[in-house]
Formats: C-alpha cells, sequence, structure tokens
C-alpha cells in the first residue's frame, strides 16, 4: 500500500514517517519534490503521478499571527489545498487524512468541545482551517457513502514534539535567560504530543481502511487540560529534576491575562476537546498530557 505524506519535516509530519511505515510504503514529499500547498495544480499533479492509495496531509498554514497579515496565502494553503487533496482522492479512491484546530471554537465556557458544537473561529487561522475541514467533508462524504475509501478529520490542540520549536522548548530558554518570566494563565487546553498523534493516527488509519463507515471528524488530544501557566511551570519543574546541573536563571513565574498578552490573533480560552468519540471508535487509550511533556523533556535534556 503507497501512503502520500505531505508535510513530512513539521513537527507531526516527521513522526508520522515512522508510525505510517507499519501500514506501507510512505511517499514523504515536502514543498520542493511537489507537496506545495500553496500550489494547487502541483498538488493535484502529484496526486495523481504518485497513485496513492492513502493521502495523509500533515501540512499548514500554522503561523498563527501572521495569517493575520495573510489572509490570502493562509486560505489557499488551509482551505483551496484540502479541497483539491479530497477532489483527487475522490477520483483516485484513495483515503484521506487531515488534522484541524482547536482554534475553530470561540473558546467560550470551559467544557470540553464535542465533535457536533458550531464552530466560531477567532481568527484567519482558525477560519480558513475550518473551511478546509468543510471541503473534505463536502467531498469525501458523499464518496464514501458512495463506496468511497473514507477519509478522517482529527483535530488536536497544543502540539509538540523533541524536534522543531514549542512553546515547552521556549519556556526553558526564557528560564536559562531571565529571572521572571510572565505567563497567560486563561487559556486551557492539553498538550498533545506529536509523537501521540502519529501513532493514534496509524492505529485509526488502520481501522478506517478496514471499515470506512469509520469516516468522520474526531477530537484527539492527550486526556488532561491545564493552562499555558501552568503548562510553562510544569516544564521548568521537571527540568529542574531531570537535569540539575542546568543554570534555570528564573526566579518567579508570573500569571497574566490574555488581555495583558496582545498579539494579532484572538485565541480561544477554552480550547478543551472532548476526545470520547476517537477513543470509542478506535479502541484509544490516551495518556495524561504530563506523560508526554515529561518523555520529551528527558529525550531533549
Amino acid at each position: 500500500m503507497k501512503i502520500l505524506l505531505l508535510g513530512p519535516q513539521g513537527q507531526l509530519g516527521w513522526e508520522l514517517q515512522r508510525s505510517l511505515a507499519l501500514l506501507g510504503e510512505v511517499v514523504a514529499l515536502d514543498r520542493r519534490a511537489g507537496g506545495d500547498l500553496a500550489d494547487p495544480d502541483a498538488l493535484a499533479a502529484t496526486v495523481r503521478a504518485v497513485e496513492p492509495r492513502v493521502i495523509v496531509n500533515a501540512a499548514a498554514y500554522t503561523a498563527v499571527d501572521q495569517a493575520e497579515r495573510e489572509p490570502e496565502l493562509a486560505r489557499r494553503i488551509n482551505a483551496d489545498a484540502p479541497a483539491v487533496l479530497a477532489r483527487e482522492a475522490a477520483a483516485c479512491g484513495a483515503a484521506l487524512v487531515h488534522y484541524g484546530t482547536d482554534y475553530v471554537f470561540d473558546g467560550r465556557g470551559d467544557a470540553p468541545w464535542r465533535e457536533d458544537d458550531a464552530p466560531a473561529p477567532l481568527s484567519v487561522y482558525g477560519q480558513t482551517k475550518l473551511d478546509g475541514e468543510r471541503a473534505v467533508e463536502a467531498v469525501l462524504r458523499p464518496a464514501q457513502q458512495a463506496g468511497g475509501s473514507g477519509y478522517l478529520i482529527l483535530r488536536t490542540s497544543w502540539v509538540y514534539a523533541a524536534r522543531g520549536s514549542n512553546f515547552a522548548k521556549t519556556m526553558l530558554r526564557l528560564a536559562c535567560e531571565r529571572e521572571r518570566l510572565t505567563v497567560v494563565a486563561d487559556q486551557w487546553g492539553a498538550p498533545t504530543g506529536a509523537e501521540l498523534l502519529a501513532d493514534a493516527t496509524a492505529l485509526a488509519l488502520a481501522c478506517l481502511l478496514r471499515d470506512p463507515a469509520l469516516s468522520g471528524l474526531y477530537h484527539l488530544t492527550a486526556s488532561g487540560a491545564v493552562t499555558w501557566f501552568d503548562y510553562a511551570r510544569f516544564v521548568i519543574e521537571q527540568a529542574r529534576r531531570i537535569r540539575p546541573a542546568l543554570d534555570i536563571k528564573v526566579r518567579e513565574v508570573a500569571p497574566i491575562g490574555t488581555r495583558d498578552w496582545p498579539v494579532p490573533a484572538q485565541r480561544p480560552l477554552n480550547s478543551r476537546l472532548d476526545c470520547s468519540k476517537a477513543q470509542a471508535a478506535f479502541d484509544l487509550r490516551l495518556p495524561p498530557w504530563q506523560d508526554g511533556v515529561r518523555r520529551m523533556l528527558e529525550e531533549i535534556l
């Protein structure tokens, strides 16, 4: 089985190269090799040339604040490209895996968001990602009902990995440079390791290939929830435990509100996602977020 993986150099894409290899031959293409989501014609040609059984789209425009200044580019990559992939998947009978984000919600309340809750994005990034989800479903839901290979849209949040840059690494660097840090304390979510997300993707995809009726939208994160403030404190505490000789200078981590952290794109306060649907459908156990963060810190330290 041939699996076309787009975005292989990102945090998630890097881990998917490993996890998907258990299911078939992985053809991993970045922008320079025909996997440029900003070029729809070239992207369609790539799918036709590879003739995959599965397409996994781990690429996206993820610069949340920059998207406010580049809405057309964000739309081309996050909305138009998934529509192209969906059409090409339907045409060649391939299954498609696409990733969504917690940013499709407005962050009201404190209950975990379910897949059937109404989206209300606050940013260009969130809106373009939502439009991409809808484009995939518009094409592939009828195709699956007509006997097609099916699709998965996996919404996740706060992704990190040992590879690349992320919030935890930024906190570690700043903790070694400054005596005082201020971190937002009113945004909630679940830090989710790219390794966990990749492994869960492979398991869900194996289930989908056996039963295309499992097609649909699923939430998929580590379990539990935390604020960025408490996440930062956890990272620093674990770093001190794992590597006592590390020159951590920070003496105080102070909480601030979102209103005290002005950025171009508005963030949702509540990014908790209810993952019970995915757990039931694919027989998954999603470990606590602390387990993955601790393991990542032990790896990089």
